[in-house]
């Protein structure tokens, strides 16, 4: 996704070719370009198509500055698109430079173009209309480039909550690296890892290992354009699938080092939750204390999993209400989390805006707008995009308020934490009734098995 701003240069031309074209910020000028002029005789060439028109004014260029979102992009591309992007405004008709600058975390273009064409010698005509054009092209551009767009309100072909969904690049890994790292914590396995992520509602690709699995794992999540590279370029040292299954593995390990220490070799109490002792085993077998030991135990084991558990028709609708609590306490916590996705976008550009408007007032009211753009030129790009996407989720400028947006966004993780510990704990009483009714089952199974033996072992015996 790109944003675009453009002014007027009246008086200081010559000072905006020399800051665009800046070594530093352009690779050492690498990224440069220019058409129908020079790169350095630009300046004379445009006072040359100037000269050509009559009543041209006190404006000689124009400024187009199309930035893109930190991380969507890199330097080829971009530069590429801002060349397509004047060739198709200017149509070959205005002198122009192009430079991207990549000294900033967001690549960006500046494209200074002459006030007057070359071929009619009319004048570019500046208003909200041609505006528009140039944010379409743009849109248009990056749409061919596999970059993220939002399609403004009342256009066809998105949901509203697409459009609100819909990010940039850096919005979607920043949210991507959090969900990693909470399912890297709780996984005990790097499939389980996985698993967590597809039902966090990511898709996943290149998550196996071998000789014929592709190099990288890549997530896209729920309104994502396209996939992203789980890459220690993305998103630091410990993101690849390698190093993230090192992680997990690490983490169970050291786990595991503390083991609960037992001081008797059998539980001194019956405990419903213990799994029932196997009896058929060769030791109980050859050993017939041990044997009546364990009978005596699993009967303990049993008749706890009865008293706390109830009979198996309780036991069964108890696994069953405690599913369906966990499954509508899930269903919740996507569907809040998806949400709150959407407010955490709509509160950072919130702030973002609140942050740099004093920059945009002093552009707007500044004698030299090309001086004062220089000295905040991070702010500027910054204030204007988040303007741009405050309108496009149709939110007032005029009526901001953060401190209630984030209000409200606090109680929606008060109100997820509550839902977690809902799931958390319905799962966890899943676990432990369905225990208690294998126990019963088992048992009952056990006694049915014994009864089965000796009414067989009598029968043989009569017939001796």
């Amino acid at each position: 996704m790109a944003y675009t701003r453009i002014h007027a240069v009246k008086a200081t031309v010559q000072k905006a070719l020399k800051y665009i074209c800046n070594l530093e910020k352009t690779d050492g000028q690498i990224l440069i370009d220019s058409f129908a002029c020079g790169i350095e005789t630009a300046h004379y060439d445009f006072m040359d198509a100037l000269s050509k028109s009559s009543g041209v004014g006190d404006k000689q260029a124009f400024h187009l500055i199309q930035s893109f979102a930190p991380g969507e992009v890199d330097f080829d591309t971009a530069h590429k698109v801002g060349m397509e992007l004047a060739d198709k405004l200017l149509e070959d008709k205005y002198s122009y430079v192009i430079a991207t600058h990549i000294d900033k975390e967001h690549y960006h273009n500046h494209i200074i173009f002459c006030a007057v064409d070359n071929v009619e010698h009319k004048k570019y005509n500046d208003c909200k209309r041609t505006y528009r054009h140039i944010r379409n092209l743009s849109d248009e551009l990056c749409k061919e480039h596999g970059l993220s767009v939002i399609i403004p309100a009342g256009q066809k072909g998105m949901t509203h909550y697409e459009r609100q969904m819909a990010k940039a690049g850096t919005s979607w890994k920043a949210q991507m690296k959090y969900d990693m790292d909470n399912a890297v914590h709780e996984a005990y396995s790097y499939e389980d890892f996985i698993s967590r992520m597809q039902t966090k509602g990511y898709e996943v690709k290149g998550e196996t290992f071998g000789d014929k699995a592709l190099k990288y794992l890549s997530f896209c999540a729920l309104g994502q354009s396209r996939f992203t590279r789980v890459s220690e370029r993305n998103f630091g040292v410990g993101y690849t699938k390698e190093a993230i299954r090192e992680r997990i593995k690490k983490r169970v390990m050291t786990q595991e080092n503390f083991p609960v220490k037992k001081k008797f070799p059998f539980p001194k109490r019956p405990d419903a939750k213990r799994t029932l002792i196997d009896t058929d085993q060769e030791k109980f077998q050859e050993n017939g204390a041990l044997k009546h030991w364990a009978d005596i135990q699993n009967l303990k084991i049993a008749a706890a999993s009865y008293a706390e558990g109830g009979s198996v028709e309780e036991l069964e609708w108890k696994i069953a209400e405690k599913n369906a609590t966990a499954k509508a306490a899930r269903s919740a916590i996507v569907d809040l989390e998806h949400e709150m996705k959407a407010k955490a976008e709509i509160l950072k550009y919130a702030k973002q805006y609140m942050a740099n408007r004093k920059y945009q007032r002093g552009y707007e009211k500044a004698k030299d707008q090309d001086a004062y753009f220089r000295s905040h030129e991070t702010q500027i790009i910054l204030f204007g995009g988040a303007e741009n996407m405050l309108k496009r989720y149709e939110i007032k400028t005029t009526s901001l308020d953060v401190e209630k947006m984030q209000a409200k966004y606090d109680a929606m993780t008060v109100q997820k934490a509550k839902l977690k510990k809902t799931y958390q704990t319905a799962e966890k009483e899943v676990v432990e009734a369905d225990k208690q009714l294998k126990n019963i089952r088992q048992y009952l199974g056990i006694e049915r098995d014994k009864q089965e033996k000796e009414k067989t072992n009598k029968k043989h015996d009569i017939s001796l």
